[in-house]
C-alpha cells in the first residue's frame, strides 16, 4: 500500500531531507527534468507564505522508501489560468506501472480546490497517463527566448 505524505513547509520532512527528495526528483524526472538549483526554486515557492505563492509536495512512500515525489504551485491567477500547476511529478523507474504515478496525482487534487494545469514534452511517455487521469491539451505553450544564440 502506498503512503502519502504532504510537505507545505521545510519542517515537514522528516523521514527523507530535503536534499534527499529533491536529488530523488532530478534522478527520476531523468531527460525531462531540470537542475537541482530549480527544483530548489519551485519547493522555496510551494513553501512560501508570500501573497499569491504557495503551493506543497507529496511524497509517496512503499515499504517505507520514497517511490513516487510531485509538487504543486499556486499560481495566484484563478479565474483566466487554473488556480495550481503541477510542476513536477516523478516516480522511481524501478515501480512505475504498478499506479503509483496515478496515485499521487489524485492525492494532490485533493489538495486543490481548484482546476489544475501541468505542462507536459509532447514526447514524454507521462503524457498518456495524464490523458487517463483526465488532463486535455488546450493550447500549445510557445516560448520566446531573448538570448538564444
Amino acid at each position: 500500500m502506498l503512503a502519502i505524505r504532504k510537505y507545505e513547509k521545510e519542517a515537514d520532512f522528516k523521514i527523507i531531507s530535503r536534499d534527499e527528495y529533491v536529488d530523488f526528483l532530478f534522478t527520476h524526472l531523468g531527460e525531462y527534468g531540470d537542475p537541482k538549483a530549480d527544483i530548489n526554486k519551485c519547493l522555496d515557492y510551494a513553501f512560501s507564505n508570500q501573497k499569491s505563492e504557495g503551493g506543497f509536495a507529496l511524497g509517496a512512500f512503499y515499504k517505507d522508501q520514497l517511490v513516487g515525489a510531485l509538487v504543486i504551485n499556486h499560481t495566484g491567477m484563478s479565474g483566466y489560468i487554473p488556480d495550481h500547476i503541477l510542476v513536477y511529478v516523478a516516480v522511481d523507474k524501478q515501480y512505475r506501472g504498478r499506479g503509483f504515478g496515478q496515485q499521487i496525482i489524485e492525492a494532490a487534487f485533493a489538495h486543490c480546490p481548484g482546476d489544475v494545469k501541468l505542462h507536459v514534452e509532447y514526447d514524454n511517455p507521462a503524457k498518456k497517463l495524464y490523458e487517463r487521469i483526465g488532463f486535455q491539451s488546450k493550447y500549445a505553450e510557445m516560448r520566446y527566448n531573448k538570448n538564444r544564440t
